[in-house]
């Protein structure tokens, strides 16, 4: 009798840890040149600061040179992963930047835990595709539009009376992602949103976020925030 074969085509393979890290670090080397720059400070610093501790506080003592310099080398070796990390998600925003959806990929991927948004807007111009998000932390609801303020200002305003006309006590902070020369860089948003003063409680941002969530309608016309860490670098740049 002939042999079954699994006609079902295999998954292909997962990259190793050492392979996504490097496929990271093209990544980030091609739309940002300084990162490489920035990684070999972080290395060198942390790495020369544990040679000059090594001759210092163990001169003559082998072991003891041996553990100071292992640990500056792991310490820079550290810091350049931190430095590379930062900068492939700065250089993965830069790639969606400008693209429907952009800020609710910021929204899912990049909120600390002390804020709760989504990736779908609560508004959105079906013409020009501009859009407006919501977030709500302790710093109260933020308002982020996505689009040039000259025609994102009207919608933001009237999301703002929708969450001041149910809870007219919570402070609303707009944020404006877009081509203007003072808008909010993308992966700046994270930033921005924690330097908002805290004046609601924990269990006051859940009732918040839980009555703003009741009152959302449909799903809009966007799509849903694009993956930056899963973007291909472009060909052809």
């Amino acid at each position: 009798m002939a042999r079954k074969t699994d006609s079902a085509p295999k998954a292909p393979k997962e990259p190793g840890r050492i392979k996504q890290m490097w496929q990271v670090f093209g990544m980030t080397r091609r739309y940002d040149s300084r990162a490489v720059w920035y990684m070999a400070a972080g290395f060198a610093v942390p790495t020369i600061a544990g040679i000059v501790l090594a001759l210092v506080l163990s001169a003559g003592n082998v072991f003891g040179t041996v553990l100071w310099i292992l640990a500056g080398v792991l310490g820079g070796f550290l810091a350049a992963l931190i430095i590379l990390g930062r900068r492939a998600e700065r250089a993965a925003y830069k790639q969606i930047e400008g693209q429907p959806g952009a800020v609710g990929a910021v929204l899912r991927s990049s909120l600390k835990r002390s804020w709760r948004g989504s990736e779908m807007p609560i508004a959105v111009n079906g013409k020009t595709q501009d859009a407006v998000y919501r977030a709500v932390g302790r710093g109260g609801v933020v308002l982020i539009s996505e689009g040039p303020r000259s025609r994102t200002n009207r919608m933001l305003e009237e999301e703002r009376r929708k969450v001041l006309r149910i809870l007219p006590n919570v402070p609303v902070t707009f944020l404006s992602v877009g081509p203007d020369p003072d808008a909010v860089p993308l992966h700046r948003i994270p930033a921005k949103m924690a330097r908002i003063k805290p004046t609601l409680t924990k269990p006051e941002v859940m009732a918040v976020s839980n009555r703003l969530t009741s009152l959302s309608s449909s799903p809009l016309p966007i799509p849903k925030g694009i993956d930056p860490m899963r973007m291909r670098p472009q060909r052809g740049r």
